[in-house]
């Protein structure tokens, strides 16, 4: 089979997240043969939920979708490093492949910061595939973030 990206749809969410004035993060669950299941973009603003992740929002439709708590075979695209309470929520998910864009120095939980799938509580690590369309994942966020700057 070959390996098809759903990066792009990751990150027109992302550009929907930031429309709506949202950190634009944006995220995909897929199954194994590709098929999308879910998408979303952050929302923490819109819903008041400081839970309202795109990596949360996604794999609660996809297990809603789906009619299950776990998403084994899945795969989730995402286009910025998992914060530690999204990369718990991909465990506790048992997700099969992580793939994501930019890295997040300052609140990622993946390859920086807490390292969840690195400690032994940690009861599922998927498969890791960072920097996946990194540029343009990190080129919306500096974007956004010099417009509230300025």
């Amino acid at each position: 089979m070959t390996f098809a990206s759903h990066m792009d749809i990751a990150l027109a969410e992302a550009q929907a997240a930031a429309q709506r004035g949202e950190v634009p993060v944006g995220a995909v669950v897929t199954s194994s043969d590709g098929t999308v299941i879910a998408q979303a973009g952050n929302r923490t603003r819109e819903l008041n939920d400081p839970t309202a992740h795109a990596e949360i929002l996604a794999i609660r439709e996809a297990c809603a979708a789906l009619g299950q708590e776990r998403l084994p075979d899945h795969d989730l695209y995402v286009t910025l490093e998992p914060c530690p309470m999204c990369a718990a929520a991909i465990s506790f998910a048992r997700i099969r492949r992580l793939y994501y864009g930019a890295a997040d120095p300052k609140s990622g939980g993946v390859a920086q910061g807490a390292r969840v799938f690195s400690h032994a509580q940690c009861h599922h690590m998927p498969e890791i595939y960072d920097g996946l369309s990194a540029e343009p994942a990190s080129e919306l966020l500096r974007k956004f973030f010099a417009g509230r700057r300025t």
